[in-house]
């Protein structure tokens, strides 16, 4: 049996207010986007006894044996979902603990691909039970589009075309997720109970913020320098931490004034990842 290609696209947040706290998980709303930036899955059932996920590319290393994919399948398993055996291959073109949701992504699209093509039964309820036992965003990796999460846990879709080409610029560290989230200590005020198409303008995200990212900058200061660099590239309509980061992403309007400053940035910051890329 030949391969099935997927695509697990990098998600953003454009914009992410901390706004409560339950027992275990720190309570967020956030508008959420895509990016073309994606890692290659390939997927196809194989007459063996177990499961098999493989990681290639740029950024495979480090990634342990017990990751969101091999807790997607086992959890697949117990619940007697999953009929048959497959062999599960990623290129990751994501970087980790880059505030891009690469494992979540990974569970997510591979969960919908499963769903998709009907090799698993499961009722809307039970999708997003499984969906918090591997990630508290991997949920959000089955839209697919612009999309508000609320602080009680709900996603509203964006009915908006609108289309950012963002710089992504990660250093040469990570962030901490739990570390970020440990120095949290004040609750931000819910903002996005009223969706609107009004929340992917540029005039609205840019007077928004990322309650993450002082508190990153705090925790690793060259993440300051690196924004104070970015905000002051022509064309730049803002410049915002993605998650807990640590990339930080500057929005553009146009792919040309994106590209430019990616020259600057590359030239600047020789040794960080830097990369172009777009909302889908």
């Amino acid at each position: 049996m030949s391969y099935t290609k997927i695509k697990s696209h990098a998600k953003i947040n454009l914009a992410l207010n901390i706004v409560g706290k339950s027992k275990i998980l720190h309570k967020i709303e956030s508008i959420v986007s895509f990016l073309d930036l994606h890692d290659e899955i390939q997927i196809k059932k194989v007459n063996q006894k177990y499961n098999e996920v493989r990681f290639f590319g740029k950024f495979s290393s480090g990634i342990n044996s017990k990751n969101t994919v091999s807790q997607l399948l086992e959890n697949i398993e117990k619940k007697k979902l999953l009929k048959n055996k497959y062999q599960i291959i990623i290129k990751k073109n994501i970087p980790s603990k880059a505030g891009l949701g690469g494992g979540s992504m990974n569970a997510a699209s591979i969960l919908n691909f499963f769903i998709k093509k009907k090799l698993i039964k499961i009722k809307k309820k039970e999708i997003i039970e499984l969906s918090k036992t591997i990630g508290s965003d991997v949920i959000l990796g089955l839209y697919l589009k612009n999309l508000v999460l609320k602080g009680n846990g709900a996603i509203k879709t964006i009915s908006s075309s609108r289309k950012f080409y963002t710089l992504l610029v990660k250093p040469s560290f990570g962030c901490s997720t739990k570390k970020i989230y440990s120095k949290v200590k004040k609750f931000h005020k819910p903002e996005f109970t009223s969706i609107s198409n009004n929340f992917m303008s540029v005039d609205y995200l840019s007077n928004k913020k990322n309650d993450l990212e002082l508190i990153a900058i705090e925790s690793y200061p060259r993440l300051k320098s690196l924004k104070n660099f970015l905000v002051k590239l022509p064309n730049a309509k803002f410049v915002r931490m993605t998650g807990s980061g640590s990339t930080m992403i500057a929005y553009f309007n146009s792919s040309e004034s994106c590209k430019e400053a990616a020259k600057k940035v590359k030239k600047q910051f020789r040794n960080y990842w830097c990369k172009t890329s777009k909302t889908i």
